[in-house]
């Protein structure tokens, strides 16, 4: 099998990351004899959804790593193709969201945060990643889970972890927003205080850190990696893909990989990860429009 993979973003990030763990389990381990890795970067990765959907169709030999980022991507730059016209193949990975604020804040529970939000949501200021990413959503579906008004939510967009890390030990917002590993640091050194993960439970790295849901809190998200392939492949080529990567995420190869990178396995095949991802736009749209992001 000789596979191409396309990684919607610059190199570096975290869809370049997948792409290439993948190239090196799937080499590694003989499932394929060849993967080649391209780059397309631009615009929440729809510039390379663009290029697969127009440009790959009925190429089976094809995939491209997306993720939960690009689903609010694709309403945000109002693109003309949507991950609906891909054949889905699976998904992968997925990191949970970490809800934290500096050690001196008077907030110490998501029960406190709710309150804060309740009484007043334009007076919590959140910070975390691009607008209408996994970290303005989860935002605003805390503020609507605790029954506050999710369109009134103040959330300030910073374009790296750094910014928003250097804008929450200023004191200049009340609560930051990122995947557990972006603020570990600061976390262990005592400066910032985890209110909640979005993971159904306690994260192996962060035993310490309590779930939202264990606070009574019913809320769970997952910034979660997955893989897509063209339309117009045959069943046998969705069949032979799908069947690539479920050997894969059974390597030893892979499995080094998930705990070298600190990635949590969260494998869905095919068929689950179509229905799966048909939920996930529907939320993320409802979201968007709640907070005035799209009409």
């Amino acid at each position: 099998m000789e596979l191409k993979i396309m990684a919607p973003a610059a190199p570096g990030g975290g869809w370049d990351g997948t792409a290439r763990s993948m190239q090196q389990a799937l080499t590694a381990s003989g499932i394929a004899k060849s993967v080649q890795v391209t780059n397309v970067p631009g615009a929440g990765g729809t510039i390379g959804l663009a290029q697969l959907v127009n440009s790959s169709k009925g190429d089976g030999s094809t995939l491209m790593v997306n993720g939960f980022v690009m689903v609010g991507a694709i309403l945000l730059n109002k693109s003309p193709v949507d991950l609906t016209q891909t054949t889905p193949i699976a998904r992968l990975t997925a990191e949970a969201l970490v809800v934290v604020v500096p050690a001196e804040s008077p907030i110490k529970t998501a029960k406190d945060l709710a309150d804060r939000v309740k009484a007043d949501p334009a007076k919590v200021i959140w910070a975390g990643g691009s607008a209408g990413g996994a970290d303005h959503i989860l935002a605003a579906l805390f503020a609507g889970t605790v029954g506050a008004d999710a369109s009134k939510i103040n959330y300030i967009p910073f374009s790296g972890g750094g910014e928003a890390l250097a804008a929450m030990l200023g004191g200049r917002v009340t609560a930051g927003v990122s995947g557990y590993g972006e603020f570990e640091g600061q976390i262990k050194a005592g400066k910032l205080r985890v209110i909640g993960v979005t993971s159904p439970k306690r994260l192996t790295n962060a035993p310490d850190a309590p779930t939202f849901k264990e606070q009574g809190v019913d809320l769970e998200l997952l910034n979660w990696r997955s893989v897509v392939a063209p339309p117009g492949i045959s069943a046998e080529q969705r069949k032979a893909l799908a069947d690539a990567m479920d050997k894969m995420v059974k390597s030893k190869e892979w499995a080094e990989i998930l705990k070298a990178r600190g990635w949590d396995d969260a494998y869905l095949a095919s068929a689950e990860f179509e229905t799966f991802l048909k939920a996930e736009k529907a939320r993320v749209e409802g979201v968007m429009k709640t907070v005035g992001l799209i009409k």
